[in-house]
């Protein structure tokens, strides 16, 4: 079949229609609509970014390195260096020996500034458990009153040799004020003043005992990436698997795991309708063996791009069960009824050549409140009781007419 040509008005209007394209295209000043088509090439050089420069200046990347990689723009290249040697990358121009002021002259002005901010943040200890109202005061003024009675000069602790103190805060809840997290760092000059301050752990500050410990000793801290011992359920062979994709399927879920162990029963939560999974699943594994090495392993933790929530899950074959104890009847305990019970008035089997009396309760007074009223329970449990039987009518009928 030949081919249908378009007549002359179509390609006048498909003409008329690109040259409006390419005028809203160079009319900076104009909104572009959906129509309007944009060209990008994606073979073109890229210019350097905030963060690139960032890394350049503190040297921790090379312009070779960035267009091996991202192939930049020439142009950004000069500029930057250029920039670099006017002062105005926004770090302090450091001036060579020679007079000459360089790129490398500023980036080792970033590295040198980068040593120092490390010198100072060499001596810090961790505070723990503050009480959410404790303030940066208090604690300088806690610590400089405990310390200023050591042997040690180098020990004391003033208000110039505390370098920095960190302490997050975040509004409290309900309120507008602002509270801290309950914890901070604190650095301090030398060494002795970082012990001194060690010393001071379990102190009491506002109603806590706080915990000291050395800012770089990450001891006793949980490691995120131990699935094994981050898992609340002691060891067992079944293990549970969250945050999948509703998408999985029993057979992916196998195939995912089965190089972990011997893998008996996959029981995933699906819905009724769909019979799409629910976002969690139990793998029974043959042994506790398989489901520790699906923990350890950190090739299992993703799956369809998803990170997945890994721990043990609860075997209930080891459930201890507890046999029930039966209860022993004993004898019901008489009843101090007052006004229902009548073995008060029966003489005594057991009194032996004693002499019988006969118990009256006109002597015994009903308990009574306050305003000398007896008591409400006790009054109800004396009243008449209604009949719950249906009681026949004992009136008349009556007729209006």
């Amino acid at each position: 079949m030949s081919e249908v040509k378009p007549s002359k008005e179509e390609a006048a209007a498909e003409n008329e229609n690109e040259q409006q394209i390419k005028k809203a295209l160079l009319d900076p000043t104009k909104k572009r609509k959906a129509e309007d088509e944009i060209e990008i090439d994606l073979q073109s050089s890229i210019p350097l970014s905030k963060k690139q420069k960032r890394l350049l200046r503190r040297g921790k990347i090379t312009l070779e390195e960035l267009n091996a990689k991202y192939n930049i723009d020439p142009k950004s290249i000069e500029q930057y260096k250029e920039d670099a040697e006017k002062g105005k990358t926004g770090d302090i121009e450091k001036v060579t020996q020679d007079g000459d002021s360089t790129a490398d002259a500023v980036i080792a002005s970033g590295d040198s500034a980068t040593k120092k901010t490390k010198e100072e943040n060499k001596y810090g200890v961790w505070i723990g458990n503050l009480s959410f109202d404790t303030t940066k005061d208090d604690l300088v003024r806690f610590f400089i009153a405990k310390t200023k009675d050591n042997e040690d000069g180098k020990s004391r602790v003033a208000e110039h040799d505390i370098t920095r103190l960190s302490m997050p805060r975040v509004a409290a809840k309900n309120s507008n004020c602002m509270r801290n997290k309950g914890f901070c760092y604190m650095f301090f000059k030398n060494v002795e003043q970082m012990k001194a301050v060690l010393e001071l752990s379990e102190s009491h500050l506002n109603g806590r005992n706080m915990l000291i410990k050395d800012s770089e000793n990450y001891a006793g801290r949980p490691d995120k990436d131990d699935f094994v011992a981050m898992s609340k359920n002691p060891p067992s062979r079944i293990l549970f698997v969250g945050n999948l994709s509703f998408d999985v399927t029993d057979d992916l879920l196998k195939k995912h795991f089965q190089h972990c162990g011997d893998i008996i029963k996959i029981r995933m939560a699906t819905f009724e309708d769909s019979g799409k999974c629910k976002g969690f699943a139990f793998i029974d594994f043959k042994n506790e063996e398989g489901s520790t090495n699906a923990l350890k392993d950190k090739s299992c933790r993703k799956i369809a791009g998803r990170p997945l929530r890994m721990e043990y899950g609860e075997d209930r074959s080891k459930r201890q069960v507890r046999k029930k104890v039966e209860n022993v009847t004993h004898d019901k305990p008489r009843s101090f009824d007052i006004s229902n019970n009548r073995d008060y008035d029966r003489p005594r089997q057991d009194s032996g050549n004693k002499p019988e009396y006969k118990r009256s309760n006109a002597n015994r007074r009903p308990p009574v409140d306050s305003n000398n009223r007896t008591k409400s329970s006790v009054a109800l449990a004396t009243a008449q009781r209604g009949s719950a039987a249906i009681v026949p009518s004992q009136g008349k009928k009556v007729k209006f007419d």
